[in-house]
C-alpha cells in the first residue's frame, strides 16, 4: 500500500468505516470495532495512531501482528479473517487491519454470546445490536426482507382490498395472481396468507399488529425541538400517510404570497418535491420490526427533519447513498409504491434530493444515523419564524387555511372510505361518539375513535359541540362547512337535493 494512500487515510476523520487505535493494550474495544465493521459495511482499523492523529507506530510489529491474529481467532465468532498488513509512515510501522462486509454475519464476541455480543457501526461508534437488528442482519444475508415474511394467523379478509383496489384503479385489478406477484400474499403451509408488507400497507387492523407503524408530525417554535406549536399523529395506511404528511408540511409552509399567486403557481416556502422524496424514502425504508419508534417529521424555523427507525442496511454508507447507491429494506412496500407511481426509479431518490437542493441554492441536506434511526435534515432557503404570539391563535392565515383545506377536501373526496362517508352522513344532526361509530358499523372502542373520528376533527370535517370540554359525557359532533362540501362533492349536480346541504 503506497505511502500517499496511507497519508490520505490518516487525514480522514474516524467514521463508519475507519478507526484509529494507539496500541493493543485494551483489546476489547478494538475487537468490537472489527465485529461492527464485519456486520455493517466493512472498514479499516489502523493501530499505531494517537487520538490526535500523531503517528506513534507499534513496537515489535511482527509480534503485534501475531497477537492480533490470535485475538481475532479466539474471541470472534463466526470465524473472521481480515487482511492484516504492516505499513511504514514517517519511519514508524503501523498495523492496518481491513475488514470486509461478511457473508457469515452476524459476528459476535464469544465472551458475550450471540444475543449480547453482536455490534454494528453507527458513525464513529459501535452499538450493541438488539434482537430485531440481529434478525435484520440474518435476513440481509439470506436475501429476504422483513415485509415479505408471512403472517400465518391472518387471512385475506384482514386486508382492506377495496381500499387497495381504489388506489390501483380499475385498469389494474388486484387478482389473486397480482397479489402474489406483489407479494401482498404468499403461500404458507399450503394456504394463502398476507405478508407483513400487505398488513402495513392495507391491513384493516394494522396498528394492532404494528403499533409503531404511524407518523408523528410536529411544528416547533425556533430551531430546537422544545416548544411545540402544532402536531398531528397519522396512522393511515402508508400510501395515504404520504398525502397527510405533505398536507401538514404545506399547512405550515405558506410564505405570505397573494392567494391568487399561490393558486396559479403553487408557491410555497419549502422545497416540496425534495421533502416528498424524503418522506417516501422514510416510509419505504423504515425498519418496521423496531418497537417504540414511529417515523417523525419535525418542522423547525430553519429546517425540516424527517427520521425513520432503522440504520442503513449492511454494506451501505452515507457516501454510497449520495452517489445513488441504494438497497431496499422493504421489498413489498417498495414494489407497491412503484406500482402506484409514488416513486419513479429505485435507488435515485436520495441522489435527486442532493441534485435538486443544489439547483435551488439550498444548503446541502444532511443524512445522519442517530441511535437506531436515520435522519434527513432539509434546510430552508429562508427561515419561517413562528412568533410566541401565534400560540393559541389561528395556526395559519385564513387564506392559507382555505387553500390547504381545498386540497384536503379534494383528496378526502377521492380517498375516504365508506365508513368515513357513513360517519359524515350521520352528522346531519349532532351525534355522540357512540352514535357515529355505530353508523359505520364500528364498536365504541378508543382505537376506532382515534382512527375514524379524530382524523375528521383534525381535517376540519367535523367539530365538537362542546369544544371547551372535549371529554364531556354530553359531547357531540357535527358537520362543518367543509364536511358539507365533501359530501356535496359525492353527488355532482345534486347538491340542492342533498338533505345535508
Amino acid at each position: 500500500m503506497s505511502a500517499s494512500f496511507i497519508e490520505d487515510i490518516l487525514a480522514r476523520p474516524e467514521g463508519k468505516t475507519l478507526e484509529f487505535k494507539r496500541d493493543l493494550s485494551s483489546p476489547k474495544p478494538l475487537l468490537k470495532t472489527l465485529v461492527a465493521f464485519a456486520n455493517t459495511a466493512g472498514g479499516r482499523l489502523i493501530v499505531g495512531v494517537n487520538d490526535d492523529k500523531t503517528v506513534v507506530g507499534v513496537d515489535d510489529p511482527l509480534d503485534e501482528e501475531e497477537k492480533l491474529s490470535n485475538l481475532i481467532a479466539d474471541t470472534i465468532s463466526p470465524r473472521l479473517v481480515p487482511n492484516i498488513e504492516l505499513t511504514t509512515v514517517e519511519g514508524k510501522t503501523l498495523l492496518l487491519v481491513e475488514v470486509f462486509l461478511s457473508g457469515t454475519r452476524p459476528h459476535f464476541l464469544k465472551s458475550e454470546g450471540p444475543d449480547a455480543g453482536v455490534y454494528v457501526r453507527l458513525g464513529s461508534t459501535n452499538r450493541q445490536a438488539d434482537r430485531e437488528l440481529i434478525g435484520e442482519l440474518l435476513r440481509s444475508v439470506e436475501g429476504t426482507s422483513y415485509d415479505e415474511m408471512p403472517m400465518p394467523e391472518l387471512t385475506l379478509d384482514d386486508l382492506d382490498l377495496a381500499a387497495a383496489q381504489k388506489l390501483f384503479g380499475e385498469t389494474r385489478l388486484l387478482t389473486e395472481a397480482k397479489l402474489l406477484t406483489l407479494r401482498l400474499l404468499c403461500r404458507h403451509q399450503g394456504k394463502l396468507v398476507p405478508t407483513k408488507g400487505a398488513v402495513l400497507l392495507f391491513g384493516k387492523d394494522r396498528l394492532m399488529h404494528f403499533p409503531d407503524a404511524w407518523v408523528q408530525c410536529g411544528r416547533f417554535f425556533g430551531t430546537e425541538k422544545i416548544d411545540i406549536f402544532d402536531h398531528i399523529e397519522i396512522d393511515q395506511p402508508l400510501p395515504k400517510a404520504l398525502d397527510e404528511i405533505m398536507l401538514f408540511l404545506k399547512k405550515h409552509a405558506y410564505r405570505g404570497a397573494d392567494l391568487s399567486e399561490i393558486r396559479r403557481k403553487d408557491v410555497w416556502s419549502i422545497p416540496l418535491s425534495i421533502l416528498r422524496e424524503v418522506v417516501i424514502n422514510a416510509l419505504v425504508h423504515a425498519d418496521y420490526s423496531q418497537r417504540g419508534a414511529p417515523i417523525r417529521v419535525v418542522f423547525l424555523d430553519d429546517r425540516i427533519e424527517i427520521e425513520n427507525p432503522g440504520i442503513l442496511l449492511s454494506g451501505l454508507t452515507l457516501e454510497d447513498m449520495k452517489q445513488g447507491t441504494s438497497k431496499i429494506r422493504n421489498n413489498v412496500i417498495a414494489r407497491v409504491f412503484r406500482e402506484l407511481r409514488l416513486t419513479e426509479q429505485w435507488g435515485t431518490g436520495i441522489q435527486r434530493i442532493f441534485t435538486e437542493a443544489a439547483q435551488l441554492g439550498l444548503a446541502e441536506p444532511s443524512v445522519v444515523e442517530i441511535g437506531m434511526r436515520v435522519r434527513v435534515s432539509v434546510p430552508l432557503l429562508h427561515p419561517i419564524v413562528l412568533k410566541p404570539a401565534d400560540q393559541g391563535s389561528e395556526q395559519v392565515t385564513e387564506q392559507v387555511t382555505e387553500h390547504v383545506s381545498a386540497q384536503v377536501s379534494e383528496q378526502v373526496s377521492a380517498q375516504v372510505s365508506e365508513q368515513v362517508r357513513d360517519i359524515l352522513r350521520a352528522c346531519g344532526t349532532p351525534k355522540s361518539k357512540l352514535e357515529l361509530l355505530s353508523s359505520a358499523g364500528l364498536s365504541n372502542a378508543y382505537l376506532n375513535y382515534k382512527r375514524h373520528i379524530v382524523p375528521l376533527l383534525e381535517q376540519g370535517l367535523l367539530e365538537m359541540t362542546l369544544p371547551d370540554k372535549p371529554n364531556s359525557r354530553l359531547q357531540k359532533y357535527r358537520l362543518t362547512e367543509k364536511g358539507l362540501r365533501v359530501l356535496a362533492a359525492e353527488k355532482p349536480g345534486n347538491q340542492a337535493n342533498d338533505p345535508l346541504s
